[in-house]
């Protein structure tokens, strides 16, 4: 075999593995193991009836009997007040001047699916060099660092205007 000809026969298959369609990923996780969300909110513990007979005829839209109320419990379990969820809808009351001070200027009931095309057209842009993608390399942090946010500068702009801050990460933890 000719030496061109193995390695054109050799490279085939990273040109066309670079060629990939689909969704652009910059992140690259091959795992097929998903989100546990038992690690999240602790599971309240399994009822079992004295007698099989006991157990009560499943019924579609009533609540769990061992999980009555998962999204309170979630809000709880990650600092929130489920009393404020309960009471207020989506929005607690108390956030109401925020919501209106961050509309003020009107709001787009589109954004969500604008930013998703907007920043799918990005990553298509960013996707890295063929052989970064053969390879699975992460692009994740490349791609976005110019969009990022240097913490501590805008700490130190902020704290200089008399804004107050909470305190940023130590500058020993910044990611490179």
């Amino acid at each position: 075999m000719k030496p061109r000809a193995f390695l054109l026969a050799l490279l085939a298959p990273a040109l066309l593995a670079a060629c990939g369609s689909g969704q652009p990923s910059l992140m690259n996780f091959k795992t097929t193991r998903t989100p546990n969300e038992f690690l999240v909110v602790p599971a309240k513990p399994l009822e079992t009836p004295p007698e099989s007979s006991a157990l009560p005829v499943p019924t579609p839209g009533v609540a769990n009997r061992a999980d009555a109320t998962p999204l309170e419990d979630a809000v709880t379990a990650l600092g929130g007040s489920a009393a404020a969820l309960k009471a207020d809808g989506p929005i607690p009351s108390s956030d109401g001047g925020l919501v209106n001070y961050a509309s003020r200027y009107g709001r787009d009931p589109a954004v969500r699916d604008s930013l998703s095309e907007e920043d799918a057209a990005y990553r298509k842009r960013n996707q890295g060099r063929i052989l970064e993608r053969v390879f699975s390399v992460n692009r994740y942090f490349d791609a976005y660092d110019g969009q990022s946010l240097d913490q501590q500068t805008e700490n130190e702009r902020l704290r200089a205007l008399g804004v107050p801050t909470s305190s940023a990460p130590p500058v020993a933890l910044k990611p490179d």
